[in-house]
């Protein structure tokens, strides 16, 4: 796949945190790139796609919604090749079995729409490392490297209600059943939490949750534990090669390090002094000490990028859309 001519692609939610670097690295790499979207007329929503490097010679963004079936259809047949990065949108009022519907039904319509097309190569479906981590403590042996050969236990999802969890797991489980039914070609990437600059001035979950710790808010982190980090532009070449490389197959987790969340803390609040960061959080799981082997996609080539640098393009971007104000010691 590595030696055929930058074709064209589809990229599923084109306008979401990792979708948009996604096309921009696409297109930067001389591919032509066909974006869903719910709304390719909603300027404020698209703006930040148009206003890449190619997108006027290269990029077109289509209507598409996960929950309908037959949708992306069209978006497809365009293609050879099909990144499936979209979630569907959850809300507050959603109830457990809508969200998880949601999960599910929105990957399998989007690869209905790929089994069609006889000329598609390759799937590159985004998962989450939270299908791989999440299980009681006491079934990990202590400094455990989790692989890609690891799943995360949906009855331990449930027990403490995680349900963002459960849905990913069944997802990508439904996701491997319908690719080997239906001949499909599939690879997934498993990111861990991702962090850098957002392309569009508006904040998704995991950059509002970042922004809150700069604002000295200090839930969300204190929920996560010990948690993967990785910079969303390693995520994005993630997928540009696990596409590319003809003899990629499977699951790659895609992780930079690994940090408990007060040396995630400490580290912050010493590297960014004038904003109220806590410099320790309270420890309510314990003991935890797993980590990822990430050798499978390093051996692809891939390098990662520091935690400093991840959350310092991750502050600048904030700062420049406005979110954060700058400040001085």
């Amino acid at each position: 796949m590595s030696n055929t001519s930058k074709c064209k692609v589809c990229v599923t939610g084109a306008s979401g945190f990792v979708a948009s670097w996604l096309v921009k690295r696409l297109l930067e790499s001389g591919y032509h790139v066909l974006g869903t979207v719910r709304d390719p007329g909603n300027h404020k929503k698209v703006a930040h796609l148009w206003n890449l490097a190619g997108a006027k010679e290269r990029l077109e963004l289509v209507r598409a919604d996960l929950l309908e079936e037959g949708s992306f259809d069209d978006a497809v047949m365009a293609c050879e090749g099909v990144f499936h990065t979209a979630s569907p949108i959850i809300t507050k009022s959603d109830s457990k079995e809508e969200m998880l519907n949601s999960a599910v039904n929105g990957t399998l319509n989007v690869l209905r729409s790929c089994k069609k097309n006889p000329l598609l190569k390759r799937v590159v479906l985004t998962s989450s490392s939270s299908t791989v981590r999440l299980r009681d403590e006491s079934e990990f042996p202590p400094n455990v490297s989790l692989d890609e050969t690891s799943w995360s236990s949906v009855e331990f999802c449930e027990s403490i209600q995680v349900w963002y969890g459960v849905a990913k797991i069944l997802a990508e489980k439904s996701a491997w059943e319908f690719a080997k039914e239906n001949n499909i070609d599939l690879v997934a990437v498993l990111p861990t939490f991702v962090v850098g600059p957002n392309l569009s001035p508006e904040l998704g979950p995991t950059t509002k949750d970042v922004l809150g710790l700069f604002k000295g808010e200090t839930e969300k982190f204190t929920m996560f534990g010990r948690m993967g980090y990785v910079h969303i532009d390693d995520v994005a070449s993630c997928h540009i090669l696990v596409y590319e490389t003809a003899g990629a197959r499977g699951r790659y987790i895609c992780n930079s390090a690994v940090l408990d969340n007060n040396e995630l803390v400490a580290l912050l609040a010493k590297r960014y002094p004038s904003f109220p960061i806590p410099k320790s959080l309270p420890n309510i799981y314990g003991d935890q000490s797993y980590g990822y082997n990430t050798s499978k996609i390093r051996e692809l080539g891939l390098e990662f990028k520091g935690v400093e640098e991840m959350f310092d393009a991750s502050v600048e971007s904030l700062k420049a859309h406005g979110h954060l104000l700058e400040r001085t010691p």
